[in-house]
C-alpha cells in the first residue's frame, strides 16, 4: 500500500470515527430532550393569583403580568430562535447568525441545539450535563461536562432562563422560594439536590420582567479560573403564548453591569410552545 492511499485509509477511519460520535451524541441529546419533555405534567394546575398572594409584591407584580388568570401552570417550555452569538471579546465580538431550539425543565435540566451560519459553521449542543460543539458539523472544538464546575455554571443558566421563559417553574413551593430585593426587584432562589441559584427579577410598573441578573459559576475570564461572575440577560419585545406573556427578545452576557459586559448572547424567539399543552 503507498504512503497516499494508507493516509486516505486513515482518514476515512477519522471521519468515519466522528460521524458515529457525532450520531451518539445526537442520541443522547434526543433522549434527555425526551425525559425532559416527560417531565410536563399531565393534569396541570390553573394559575390562581392566591398562589403568590404571600409573595413579595415585585415578586406578585412578575407573577401578574407573566400568567394570566386560570392559564395551566406547565414548567417546561420548547423555545426556537435565531440571533447572534459571539465568538470572540468585547473588543471584537466576531458576532456569529445561529439559530438555536431548545427544552427548559428548571430545575431539571435542559437542552439547547444551536447552530451558526455564515464563515466556519459550528453546531453541537448545551446542557446541564455537557457541553459538545463541532466545526462542520463533524470535527470537535469543544467537548466537555460531567464535573462540579460544569453542573454549578449550567444550573444557573436554566434557573435564570427560568425567569426568561417559564415562569411556571418559580411559582413558590418545596425548593423554590421568594425575597425582596427593593421596591421593583425580588429574588427567587432555587434549590435542587445539592445546587442553590438566586436571581434578581426587576419588573416595571405593570411587572414585565425588565432584566434578570445573577452570580454566575463560569471561568469566562481573562484567567479561566471558574468563580462567580455577574451574569445578566435584558428583556423585551413580549407575547402572549397559551396565558403567558413571554419575552421575544433577549440579550444576555457575563460581566453584567460592568464595564467589561459583553452581551454575548442576541436571540429573537421565532416561536415557544409547551409538550403536551398541544391540542
Amino acid at each position: 500500500m503507498t504512503i497516499a492511499a494508507l493516509v486516505l485509509v486513515l482518514v476515512s477511519l477519522c471521519v468515519v470515527a466522528l460521524a458515529i460520535l457525532r450520531l451518539m451524541d445526537r442520541r443522547e441529546d434526543r433522549a434527555k430532550w425526551d425525559r425532559l419533555a416527560a417531565l410536563q405534567p399531565q393534569a396541570p394546575e390553573l394559575f390562581d393569583p392566591e398562589m403568590v398572594a404571600e409573595l413579595p409584591e415585585p415578586a406578585r407584580r412578575y407573577f401578574a403580568y407573566a400568567i394570566d388568570p386560570g392559564t395551566p401552570l406547565l414548567p417546561v417550555a420548547v423555545i426556537e430562535m435565531r440571533g447572534e452569538f459571539s465568538l470572540g471579546t468585547k473588543e471584537d465580538p466576531r458576532y456569529q447568525p445561529m439559530e438555536a431550539r431548545q427544552i427548559l425543565a428548571a430545575p431539571e435540566g435542559f437542552v439547547w441545539a444551536m447552530r451558526t451560519r455564515g464563515g466556519m459553521p459550528i453546531s453541537g449542543s448545551d446542557t446541564g450535563k455537557w457541553t459538545r460543539f463541532r466545526v462542520f458539523g463533524l470535527v470537535p472544538v469543544a467537548r466537555q461536562g460531567g464535573d462540579p464546575d460544569h453542573t454549578r455554571s449550567a444550573y444557573g443558566r436554566y434557573v435564570g432562563e427560568a425567569v426568561i421563559w417559564a415562569p411556571a417553574a418559580l411559582l413558590p413551593g418545596p425548593g423554590v422560594s421568594w425575597e425582596a430585593v427593593d421596591d421593583d426587584t425580588a429574588r427567587v432562589i432555587v434549590d435542587h439536590d445539592t445546587l442553590s441559584q438566586a436571581v434578581d427579577v426587576t419588573v416595571d410598573t405593570e411587572g414585565r420582567p425588565v432584566n434578570a441578573v445573577f452570580q454566575r459559576w463560569t471561568n469566562a475570564n481573562p484567567d479561566k479560573e471558574h468563580r462567580w461572575q455577574p451574569f445578566g440577560a435584558v428583556m423585551s419585545d413580549f407575547r402572549e403564548v397559551g396565558g403567558y406573556h413571554l419575552p421575544f427578545r433577549v440579550e444576555a452576557g457575563n460581566m453584567f453591569g460592568t464595564e467589561d459586559y459583553i452581551p454575548f448572547f442576541l436571540a429573537d424567539v421565532t416561536a415557544i410552545r409547551f409538550p403536551g399543552a398541544e391540542p
